[in-house]
């Protein structure tokens, strides 16, 4: 039963690969450390059969670093204030970790191609984490802890739902992470227009 269940990452091809590298690069901008114990724990079960530029994911030591790296943020991630100290040093983990999965998954495509996928990777995982710092910062003046750790909660679950989901559905996982990813983009430009008529108001009234 086992074996028909197991998924083989270099058979992704076209749009599946496409799709496979979008909902992976979200996971990754929301909990990196999530996204790759996710895939690694699916590929030392045999549940993903991963391409050899990747078989480093499925080692325990990968593992198990990325596990307890996850449980740090777990607590790191749910303390306001901290919490943006955490996320923008982690602009230089997870966007480039984005960047070499979707590189390395992309090893069978062209130069050109797998240049591209790279490309998108990071920019998706760039996008994701600005939007997961910006909700952080709206939310952390609240008094209470209480949003700021669902909130939290929610990506970690989201992370980890994403990654495992777009190794069985990687074409659904897409569309679910691009349309998360259209809401975070205009929630930024609504954030961004709001900041601007706020600026121009404070100025008009100081004139």
């Amino acid at each position: 039963m086992l074996p028909s269940m197991t998924l083989s990452l270099p058979a992704f091809t076209g749009p599946e690969l496409v799709g496979l590298v979008v909902a992976v690069s979200f996971a990754s901008g929301l909990n990196v450390y999530a996204m790759v114990a996710t895939l690694g724990l699916l590929a030392h079960t045999s549940l993903l059969t991963l391409p050899s530029s990747l078989h480093l994911l499925a080692t325990w030591w990968v593992i198990a670093a990325s596990a307890a790296l996850f449980v740090v943020e777990f607590f790191a991630d749910k303390i306001p204030a901290f919490d943006l100290f955490w996320n923008a040093l982690h602009t230089f983990v997870r966007v480039p970790v984005a960047a070499l999965i979707a590189y390395q998954a992309s090893t069978q495509l062209s130069p050109e191609r797998q240049l591209l996928a790279t490309l998108a990777g990071a920019t998706i995982a760039l996008v994701v984490h600005g939007g997961k710092i910006a909700a952080r910062a709206a939310i952390t003046p609240s008094p209470e802890p209480a949003s700021n750790i669902a909130l939290s909660t929610g990506e970690d679950a989201l992370a980890v739902f994403l990654t495992w989901f777009a190794t069985q559905h990687p074409i659904a996982a897409a569309v679910i992470a691009l349309v998360l990813l259209t809401g975070i983009i205009l929630a930024a430009r609504w954030l961004l227009r709001a900041i601007s008529r706020a600026f121009r108001k404070a100025f008009a009234n100081g004139a």
